[in-house]
């Protein structure tokens, strides 16, 4: 299979010219900068941020590019993975005319996008084990599908997804697979960033807001082919990221050390939470997870998730998600954060 990126696009997307910021047309760093009606005088904040911050991010997407071993070329940014995805859309999928597919239960901001930009959704639950169905998707495939989005490790369920389905797809499938692997630092199974290469019809999203512990700066990442990130750029607001968010996320690229410790603590005290979990008797089945969370199929989970609540403990109840029935969504913390939601579990009675 030949894939046609072209073909892929909207029309408008392949004739749309993008607006030039003044940052585009000046990539110096030095001079007078009389070219954006910005304020000479600075701001009232301790750093300088009257400047408009750069648009392609160049600084950052180098830090990324050493750390990820991708170029530059091959890197989007965007305000969270929200704004990727939101992108990939409106790129790709004309407003009533085109679908997609996404395989619930998974995260449900692909359905919401979709929702919004009038693109029709069609749906192939995983199956009982949580994987990808891949004869499902097949029946749901015609002409006007342009995406499937896959969630690897898996959001809600926390399992990664069979490699070797994903790859199925991306050989057999003439639209974009887009693979989001917001928790893939937590999972042994390595980054499909790896194959970009091989798959011009593969977008991989990453996120700062998992791992990197910076969900608060809003800063999503996407892999793909040049000329994919080429049209993302085209159509990106023209300063989609903030200067602080840029500096911050460098300073924090600069410390892998201590997010890989926090990653190890984080795998330790899920394998702890599964085995202790497992032994309360209103719990009925603790998901594995490659995640830094644990899906949990409990007697009531209404009832569970109100007694957590008023002791102030806020996990997610997800029983309304296809194959998710009784079950609630529990973020792994701290080991103090841990150890004080297992001493409260011990007072619950069903």
């Amino acid at each position: 299979m030949e894939f046609d990126l072209n073909y892929l696009l909207r029309d408008n997307i392949k004739k749309l010219v993008p607006y030039s910021s003044a940052r585009d047309e000046h990539k110096g760093t030095e001079g007078i900068f009389l070219d954006a009606n910005e304020n000479a005088f600075g701001s009232p904040l301790p750093e300088s941020y009257n400047r408009y911050p750069d648009p392609l991010q160049l600084m950052l997407k180098e830090k990324i590019s050493t750390v990820k071993g991708i170029p530059v070329e091959n890197i989007f940014l965007g305000n969270g993975s929200d704004e990727a995805i939101d992108i990939v859309l409106r790129a790709f999928c004309n407003p009533g005319k085109d679908n997609i597919i996404i395989c619930p239960p998974t995260y449900g901001m692909y359905e919401v996008s979709a929702n919004i930009n009038d693109i029709a959704i069609r749906k192939a639950n995983l199956d009982n084990t949580f994987q990808l169905n891949l004869d499902a998707i097949a029946a749901l495939l015609n002409q006007y599908t342009k995406l499937i989005f896959i969630c690897s490790p898996n959001n809600p369920t926390g399992n990664s997804i069979n490699r070797k389905d994903i790859e199925i797809l991306l050989n057999n499938f003439d639209g974009l697979v887009v693979v989001d692997e917001a928790y893939i630092n937590f999972s042994k199974q390595r980054s499909l960033i790896t194959e970009l290469t091989e798959y011009p019809n593969l977008v991989i999203l990453q996120t700062f807001s998992k791992a990197w512990g910076m969900a608060g700066l809003r800063l999503g990442m996407a892999f793909a082919s040049k000329n994919i990130i080429d049209v993302f750029n085209r159509i990106k607001p023209p300063y989609n990221i903030n200067t602080a968010s840029q500096q911050l996320a460098i300073q924090a690229l600069s410390n892998t050390e201590q997010v890989n410790k926090w990653i190890f603590e984080t795998v330790a005290e899920r394998e702890r939470m599964i085995t202790t979990l497992s032994n309360f008797p209103f719990i009925i089945h603790v998901y594995s997870s490659d995640a830094n969370f644990l899906l949990i199929k409990t007697t009531g989970a209404t009832s569970l998730y109100n007694f957590l609540a008023e002791n102030k403990i806020i996990a997610r109840d997800r029983s309304k998600q296809p194959l998710c029935g009784e079950c609630l969504r529990i973020t792994i913390g701290t080991k103090q954060e841990n150890d004080k939601v297992l001493t409260t579990l011990k007072s619950y009675k069903k």
